[in-house]
């Protein structure tokens, strides 16, 4: 049983309605533009409370290091709220970085994607016979931008450290391309990205016969 109840936002009591800082009243949190500034030009916000941002500390942690910059060091660096690898440490951990496919397809249209995935069997699991096609793995990539990753998810063991490393890639520009000429370490789970080539268009069955 997973219970994600999140977190309230205890903004109403702060005094931010004294200087006109506009609050949504149904949860609490703050609506920022790009640069995590509020409606009132002179008041920033960072971290858990913001409007339709992410829950997660290291999340914070940059955005407001990028604020302290860009206010002080004259740099013009924002917060990308997009590529943040992130993993549900539930037993059998999930893993993504990027878009979730509805909302690719919402920014980028259906047509204009290319969605690549697979069931697979760690090797771990072949000794004690625990079941095969349980873990999945799936890109989702922008066939108008030479198929640039948009999106990465994995659910299987150590999907964290596998989504963290993949991360770095996506910040640096990973395309299909450039995942099909890597070579892949066997026998891990991350390989199984350096593999994939069935589309989710085609309809083709992803289930594996082995390790």
């Amino acid at each position: 049983v997973l219970i994600a109840i999140g977190r309230d936002a205890c903004t109403r009591n702060i005094g931010l309605q004294t200087i006109g800082v506009k609050i949504n009243e149904k949860n609490g949190k703050v609506p920022v533009n790009d640069e995590e500034q509020t409606n009132v030009p002179y008041v920033y916000a960072i971290g858990d409370i913001l409007e339709g941002k992410l829950e997660l500390t290291p999340v914070a942690i940059q955005a407001g290091r990028l604020l302290a910059q860009r206010l002080y060091g004259g740099s013009s660096r924002k917060c990308d709220y997009i590529n943040v690898p992130t993993t549900v440490f539930t037993p059998l951990e999930y893993g993504s970085c990027g878009y979730p496919e509805e909302r690719a397809i919402d920014e980028y249209g259906k047509q204009n994607l290319e969605v690549y995935h697979t069931l697979f069997w760690p090797l771990e699991w072949t000794v004690p016979g625990r079941d095969n096609n349980t873990c999945y793995a799936k890109i989702i990539c922008n066939k108008q931008d030479n198929n640039r990753v948009i999106g990465l998810h994995v659910l299987g063991p150590n999907a964290g450290e596998v989504t963290q490393g993949f991360a770095a890639a996506i910040k640096c520009g990973l395309t299909k391309e450039l995942l099909d000429e890597t070579i892949g370490i066997h026998p891990t789970c991350a390989e199984v990205f350096t593999t994939m080539d069935i589309t989710k268009s085609s309809g083709q069955d992803i289930t594996q016969k082995g390790c």
